[in-house]
């Protein structure tokens, strides 16, 4: 799919005092190394592995196990006085980018630390918005728990609003200042035979409270923090399949 807006940015749009509040809140929580579709051993560093940071695999001439692809750390946050700050800037990001979907239900927020050196996260998109990739209905004693206990990526609880839906626009906060940490952009992959050039860093949210909000199946990454800690929030908007 090609959207003529590929992203939509408000700068500074939460205040120095909200993002240390949310920082507080994240930490507090019991943070846990970030998995990617629910797998952990797959996707952290260790002394065999590399970033394929812009590369893909046919380029460097490696194997997906060769590489790491998520080095950080998240919590979930669910507090009500989050979503009524975030939620109106994700409706107006909709309807001024063009894009409109329809969107009526959010995932909990994602509390994220990326330390240095080389905390990332690689090439992946978050959703791909078609009927197969939808949130199917968790059943205890007809699927497994995987292996921390915790209901399997790409399932939901039996009374989420979220089952048979779809992410279809991502969110990301910056609440870091933009002095205190290097590295650690947000950067998007358009694709070989995109128009635009196609890897395009996101310093447009460099400063403080800065939001972004974009289509989950665009590409993209978090380039490696090179000095200092960047923390962020993210959010996923999700309704019924792309038709």
């Amino acid at each position: 799919m090609i959207c003529e807006k590929t992203y939509w940015y408000y700068t500074k749009a939460l205040d120095d005092e909200t993002c240390d509040k949310i920082i507080s809140l994240g930490l507090s929580k019991n943070l846990k190394t970030a998995t990617t579709r629910g797998k952990q051993e797959k996707n952290q560093k260790n002394k065999n592995s590399i970033s394929i940071e812009d590369k893909t695999l046919q380029e460097v001439g490696g194997r997906s196990k060769d590489f790491y692809i998520r080095d950080s750390e998240v919590s979930w946050l669910t507090d009500q006085w989050i979503y009524d700050l975030v939620v109106p800037y994700i409706n107006d990001a909709n309807v001024r980018a063009g894009w409109k979907y329809n969107i009526d239900c959010f995932e909990q927020f994602q509390f994220t630390k990326y330390n240095s050196p080389g905390g990332l996260y690689g090439w992946h998109n978050d959703g791909c918005g078609d009927h197969n990739s939808v949130y199917k209905r968790f059943i205890p004693g007809v699927h497994k728990y995987d292996e921390y206990g915790e209901i399997p990526s790409g399932y939901q609880a039996g009374n989420s609003s979220l089952i048979n839906k779809v992410r279809k626009l991502s969110v990301t906060i910056n609440l870091s200042e933009n002095n205190s940490y290097e590295g650690g952009n947000l950067k998007f992959d358009y694709g070989p035979h995109s128009e635009k050039e196609r890897y395009h860093e996101c310093t447009e949210i460099r400063p403080r409270g800065s939001i972004i909000v974009f289509p989950s199946f665009v590409y993209h990454q978090v380039t490696p923090v090179t000095k200092g800690t960047r923390y962020s929030l993210v959010l996923w908007s999700c309704g019924r399949p792309f038709k």
